[in-house]
């Protein structure tokens, strides 16, 4: 018992940088009393005390704002950060490692009995005000973003968003590493890097503006070299020097027109402007 409350306390510490003592943690962390009370109420209810096991529940929900059913099942280390609010289901299963924010619902979608509630495995996050219904599964290391309603299934280390919940990343879909820093590369030449094209960002909208920025570079490299030849054959063309990037073209969008160059010879033998 003390070795599942020492872990317990080391996650508060390993997710939470507020965390400051032991004592802290101990005495005003309501996620934590929600699951420790849970983990009694629970074996009170397989043992078949169902009216103590319901007592104790609806205890910790007075006293922490936070409502366990105790048939659900939870694992080592689970989270519950702030707390307020928080509805797991009879038929809930939570794996180990999972964080669980504030205004969290982990719901069912029907009144027949059996399996009507989520399953979320191992490192899942579910973020605040977020509703996960239904007897889906929220695979390993899938991530749900906050005020999201999520009605189907979710594939390991996926990001869900929006209502309905839809899939914005996933394993499947990830940018290749190389592609991705030649993105970023790409993004600081032409001083757009505040787009954040990135592998962590799960944003369909990036996404985008990152596939754009390739596209342009590629483009302008394919000019600079058609004016080239078109000049080695004697021809008089690209001799306007084009309106340069100024500071006070992005003044209040909190895009940064800095440019360094690239270590990339590939980027540097053609300098973007606008």
């Amino acid at each position: 018992m003390f070795s599942r409350i020492k872990e317990d306390i080391g996650a508060v510490f390993h997710r939470d940088p507020a965390a400051r003592t032991t004592f802290e943690v101990l005495t005003n962390y309501p996620g934590l009393h929600a699951v420790w009370l849970h983990r009694i109420s629970h074996r009170c209810w397989q043992a078949g005390f169902k009216w103590l096991a319901r007592s104790l529940s609806t205890f910790s929900r007075w006293l922490t704002g936070i409502e366990i059913h105790p048939g659900a099942t939870l694992g080592r280390r689970v989270f519950i950060d702030h707390g307020m609010g928080v509805v797991i289901g009879e038929t809930a299963i939570i794996g180990d490692d999972v964080t669980l924010y504030h205004g969290v619902t982990l719901g069912g979608t029907s009144w027949k009995a059996g399996k009507r509630h989520p399953t979320l495995e191992n490192n899942v996050v579910v973020g605040a005000g977020a509703k996960v219904l239904g007897p889906i599964v929220i695979a390993q290391g899938a991530k749900i973003g906050s005020n999201s309603v999520v009605v189907k299934d979710a594939p390991a280390g996926a990001t869900v968003v929006g209502i309905p919940g839809r899939i914005v990343s996933s394993g499947e879909n990830a940018v290749p590493p190389e592609q991705s820093q030649k993105r970023h590369r790409i993004a600081q030449k032409y001083g757009f890097d505040a787009y954040a094209v990135s592998p962590d960002n799960p944003d369909p909208v990036a996404n985008a503006m990152g596939v754009m920025l390739e596209h342009i570079h590629h483009m302008d490299l394919k000019v600079e070299e058609l004016c080239g030849v078109i000049q080695s054959l004697g021809g008089n063309v690209c001799t306007d020097n084009l309106h340069a990037i100024k500071a006070e073209d992005f003044a209040n969008t909190g895009l940064d027109p800095v440019m360094p160059k690239s270590k990339d010879a590939e980027l540097d033998q053609f300098d973007p402007k606008i």
